[in-house]
């Protein structure tokens, strides 16, 4: 028997933001634009790589501009005219404030890779692939855990994951393989290809280390199951089902609760079923996919 104990919340109005969280999202900011540009003037540009997103739309425009036409394009004028429409879109569709510090993010990342001199690290263009991958996704990374994107295809990125309740990364992996089809014809297939190794790693590493869009089913077996959903409730804001059983073991009755929750939500909804009931059993399941209302908490 299971008794429905939950229903969706509506988005509630954006309060203000402490001045501490102000600061913290700036930093992350800020450091992930220095480490983007760091990587874009070691990595990157040593293995002519091209790291997907606008980013690597820029320097591919950048590149063809200076081999074809003899033309030097300074870097910031490129990506900000690129991201003008995304940002844009972004503003309405996705949140100001997350907007304005995305925005933020593409000027910093953009003036300081104009700035910074090259400075190659390596010559072997695998070991590029890899460790620039992996620190161009650990800056994205940063940036999103900041509450804001590097810009491009991560506001479509967010966009969709918000909108359509999945992971969407993949999808931008697979959208930049246009840009480096147009790459390997102009520049040698050698560069697109490993820009792709390059490409899937920074995916994967952002993938793993923002859980915002992935989803997380609880199972909770509780003596005070009222109070925990409305801990669930209260703290995330989604809905939960109430099933009534029998355990096997000593034949008592039992009740589970059933909840599917955001990823970065889980370690603080198992510490207040921990502090409301220390005796409870928790289950966590990773979720793929999910179908139907389910409440994504809205960018600021």
């Amino acid at each position: 028997m299971k008794k429905s104990i939950g229903a969706y919340h509506q988005l509630e109005r954006a309060v203000p933001m402490p001045v501490r969280a102000h600061l913290k999202r700036l930093f992350l900011i800020v450091l992930a634009s220095v480490i983007m540009a760091v990587n874009i003037k070691s990595f990157v540009e040593a293995g002519g790589l091209f790291p997907g997103g606008f980013n690597g739309l820029t320097l591919l425009i950048q590149r063809s501009a200076q081999q074809f036409a003899g033309v030097t394009l300074p870097f910031t004028l490129i990506n900000f005219l690129l991201n003008a429409v995304p940002a844009v879109l972004s503003y309405r569709l996705i949140g100001k404030r997350f907007t304005v510090y995305s925005c933020l993010m593409i000027v910093l990342t953009s003036v300081l890779t104009d700035l910074i001199p090259p400075m190659p690290l390596t010559s072997d263009v695998l070991l590029v692939c890899i460790f620039g991958g992996l620190i161009n996704g650990f800056a994205i990374s940063l940036c999103l855990i900041g509450g804001a994107t590097s810009g491009g295809t991560d506001f479509i990125a967010v966009a969709l994951s918000e909108r359509l309740s999945i992971d969407a990364w993949n999808y931008v992996l697979l959208g930049n393989a246009v840009m480096l089809v147009v790459a390997g014809v102009l520049f040698g297939w050698d560069k697109a290809l490993y820009s792709i190794i390059f490409q899937f790693a920074s995916t994967q590493i952002v993938h793993r280390i923002n859980p915002r869009f992935k989803r997380t089913t609880l199972f909770i077996i509780s003596d005070r199951a009222e109070e925990v959903y409305d801990h669930i409730k209260d703290s995330t804001h989604h809905g939960a089902t109430l099933f009534k059983g029998t355990g096997l073991y000593n034949g008592a009755p039992r009740d589970m609760i059933y909840s599917v929750i955001a990823g970065d939500q889980v370690k603080l909804v198992t510490h207040q079923v921990r502090e409301i009931d220390p005796k409870a059993f928790i289950n966590v399941l990773k979720t793929d996919q999910v179908a139907g209302n389910f409440y994504q908490q809205p960018h600021d």
